[in-house]
């Protein structure tokens, strides 16, 4: 399958394409003709108000067999473990981690993409569109004859375990893990998976994901625009008895069944589509003389909100590099920081904490929350030569990280916690002595020039 795929290149780009199958299928010159080709309907997907200047507005014209209106009317459903409840359960200040989230059986019970969707924490309201929640997915199974979209904002969804071949109304994406996919507001899609499948997903609901300005980095660098990839358009032309189209409003599902698959789009231009990125693609920059540079410079992803300079979200990874800083401690410094920071491990052991936190695990730490490198990282790390050495290497860490003041779901308090994540800090030793000098103080006492002027 993943040979047959076939992508466009680029970043916000104005794609047009048509499957093959249907030449001649965009119209020449105009979006709306009276007669469309092959007998298509013409339908606008706004991912933007129409009268957003025109940096930021997003659209796309789809040429479809049937318009996405013919449905029967929705009904609410049971939305399982993804909920907006964050708003009932109590504030929780404490630094949490929770192990690796269980994936059901197939022994048990199928659970597809949707099914297995538990939100674990969130902020704010996507009735106002401000806001973002954050899901665990586990599953099993395919979605068959079902379609989700959300009404309520962005799918960056990050795989940890297990592909993801995703048909949406633009063409079919196929998402490994170590890969990322952004599904955005309004885009119906199917997620299909041949075994245990689990990752992770972030929702925003205030605007869509942008590229970070680079600044002084120049033209180039960090994630750079042709490495993201759209699907060229596919349709498939099926009459399904109840296939059913489930959307997120307002956060609660909801369900409504028609008589046609709604993967038939036969060509579609715009610039608003989902699209999938390579993590092993970034392009690294990284401090090469002392001290860090602030995680910001691993930004792939990032929704801005109102506040210059500050995110709604970031979606920040901590990728294989180089280590080449002199007189610095070189894991992660501890912190306190304005900003909420959501971390979970694709794969491998992530550098400040190779103990505790593992793939298919996360942690939250709250704002203003302190954290950092656990005991054994950091006496390990005071100590060592500091030679150049590769850091990261076969593994793959993530931050979403948020203007936002995250609460934990009811579900989440209750499921997989690491009760005992506090402990990792609590064997750092005291070290103050005001008579040990700094190392810096000392290699400037025993250099050569202060030594001859003793003498």
């Amino acid at each position: 399958m993943s040979n047959d795929l076939k992508y466009l290149s680029g970043f916000g780009n104005e794609f047009a394409t048509e499957d093959p199958r249907c030449p001649g299928a965009l119209p020449e010159g105009q979006n709306n003709p009276q007669k469309c080709a092959y007998g298509l309907y013409a339908e606008q997907l706004s991912g933007s108000a129409f009268t957003a200047p025109r940096n930021s507005n997003v659209r796309s014209w789809l040429y479809r067999i049937r318009p996405s209106a013919v449905h029967t009317p929705f009904e609410k459903m049971d939305r399982g473990r993804m909920t907006d409840d964050w708003n009932n359960v109590h504030p929780n200040p404490n630094q949490l981690r929770w192990h690796p989230f269980d994936i059901p059986s197939m022994k048990d019970h199928a659970v597809d993409f949707v099914q297995g969707l538990s939100t674990v924490c969130g902020a704010g309201d996507p009735m106002s569109r401000h806001g973002a929640a954050i899901y665990i997915y586990t599953c099993n199974s395919p979605m068959g004859d079902r379609c989700f979209y959300s009404s309520d904002g962005d799918f960056l969804i990050v795989p940890q375990q297990g592909s993801l071949l995703i048909t949406t109304e633009f063409g079919r994406i196929l998402v490994d893990p170590n890969e990322i996919c952004v599904i955005q507001l309004g885009m119906r899609f199917n997620v299909s998976v041949t075994g245990e499948s689990r990752g992770y997903v972030v929702e925003v609901f205030d605007g869509h994901f942008q590229l970070p300005d680079l600044g002084p980095i120049g033209a180039n660098g960090l994630a750079n625009p042709r490495d993201f990839l759209t699907p060229v358009a596919w349709y498939e032309d099926r009459e399904v008895q109840g296939f059913e189209v489930i959307s997120k409003y307002q956060g609660h599902l909801f369900r409504a069944l028609q008589d046609h698959s709604p993967f038939d789009v036969a060509a579609w231009h715009g610039n608003y589509c989902p699209y999938k990125y390579n993590l092993k693609n970034f392009m690294v920059i990284n401090a090469v003389a002392f001290d860090h540079a602030d995680p910001s410079i691993f930004t792939v992803l990032t929704c801005q909100s109102n506040k210059p300079g500050t995110a709604i979200l970031d979606f920040v990874i901590f990728p294989p590099r180089w280590g080449v800083t002199d007189k610095t401690f070189r894991p992660p410094y501890y912190h306190r920081n304005c900003m909420s920071e959501f971390m979970g491990l694709i794969l491998g052991k992530y550098e400040a904490k190779e103990a505790g936190f593992q793939p298919g695990g996360c942690t939250l730490h709250s704002m203003m929350t302190p954290h950092g490198p656990d005991a054994q990282c950091f006496e390990k790390a005071s100590n060592e030569d500091l030679t150049p050495v590769r850091v990261a290497d076969g593994t793959m860490a993530f931050m979403f990280e948020s203007s936002l003041s995250f609460r934990v779901t009811e579900w989440a308090n209750k499921t997989k916690v690491d009760e005992a994540y506090y402990t990792c800090w609590q064997p750092l030793a005291k070290h103050f002595s005001l008579t040990e000098q700094s190392p810096l103080a000392k290699t400037e006492t025993d250099s050569p020039k202060k030594k001859k002027q003793k003498m």
